[in-house]
């Protein structure tokens, strides 16, 4: 089945050249289903690169998923055009009386700041508390992982001595569990960031499984027990060519980077990366949509707040 976007989002020609089942809103309104409703809050600077990374993934899935996208009201993007934010996103105010059956919350480039010097700070807290009655189930990703698992758990960040960059090994530590279910016991995810969280905090909390981890990277995926929030410390959407854009990116800003480990062939900034998460974020995805939003939220999402 098929993800509906709005007709004219840049991503449509990107995903259609890459034979993913889109699905037009014209098109959808003779379809006589109750498909699901997610919700994008996009954190992200390069809203258009990260919107396309995302329904890649989400169309790559037997279910019909309708999106909406929203940004934050107190913070505004200086990289994606005025024009674009207008047409395809809402702020918390336009959607806050609406019922999702999942949300994804991606990372942002803020790792490097407490929380309270963030200045969409109050909002993103507004919005997560508003997701314990609204939304069936959250998926955090990256920094919004971390933001999540402090404002809902109290899991501290802590400050790494240098970025941690790179494509990484992980295993899984309950292969059983739905959200991993098909993982191979080794798999591969990029990382790109400033901060992290501890394995041991996490364990400590009865409230969360940490269900994979890397040696280099640490924790890689959490879920509270009922898998209502969902945490990836990684990048499972991440493009090929992402981290080396980042690399790129921070050189020509003077910041000196370390070359992306595990990344370019022989360490060459000059070779092509080989892409291999892919099927891994598919896997979890596909797992997320259909064992923990498709399967338990209730057919009236009205449910949810009553």
């Amino acid at each position: 089945m098929p993800i509906k976007i709005p007709d004219h989002l840049p991503a449509a020609r990107v995903l259609e050249s890459e034979n993913i089942f889109i699905m037009t809103e014209q098109r959808a309104t003779h379809q006589d289903i109750r498909p699901l409703q997610i919700l994008i809050l996009n954190l992200m600077p390069t809203k258009i690169e990260t919107e396309t990374q995302l329904l890649r993934l989400l169309g790559n899935s037997p279910l019909q998923v309708d999106i909406d996208l929203m940004q934050t009201a107190t913070h505004i993007s200086r990289n994606t055009p005025q024009e674009h934010l207008l047409e395809f996103y809402q702020t918390f105010d336009q959607i806050k009386n609406n019922t999702y059956d999942g949300m994804i919350i991606t990372g942002a480039p803020v790792e490097s700041l407490d929380y309270s010097q963030i200045d969409y700070w109050d909002e993103l807290c507004r919005i997560m508390d508003w997701s314990l009655t609204n939304v069936y189930s959250t998926l955090h990703i990256c920094w919004g992982a971390q933001a999540g698992l402090y404002y809902h758990h109290h899991i501290p960040k802590y400050a790494l001595s240098q970025k941690l960059s790179g494509v990484f090994r992980h295993r899984p530590l309950d292969p059983n569990h739905p959200l991993l279910r098909g993982f191979d016991e080794v798999f591969s995810m990029p990382h790109s960031r400033y901060t992290e969280v501890s394995a041991e905090d996490i364990l400590r909390n009865g409230a969360l499984q940490l269900l994979a981890i890397s040696e280099e990277a640490g924790p890689a995926i959490a879920a509270t027990r009922d898998a209502r929030q969902v945490f990836v410390t990684g990048h499972f959407e991440y493009d090929r060519m992402t981290l080396a854009a980042e690399y790129r990116r921070d050189k020509d800003r003077g910041l000196s980077p370390a070359v992306p480990r595990h990344y370019f062939p022989d360490d060459n900034p000059e070779a092509m990366p080989p892409m291999v998460w892919r099927s891994h974020a598919n896997l979890l995805f596909t797992n997320w949509l259909n064992y923990f939003v498709y399967q338990q939220t209730p057919y009236d999402l009205q449910e949810l707040i009553h």
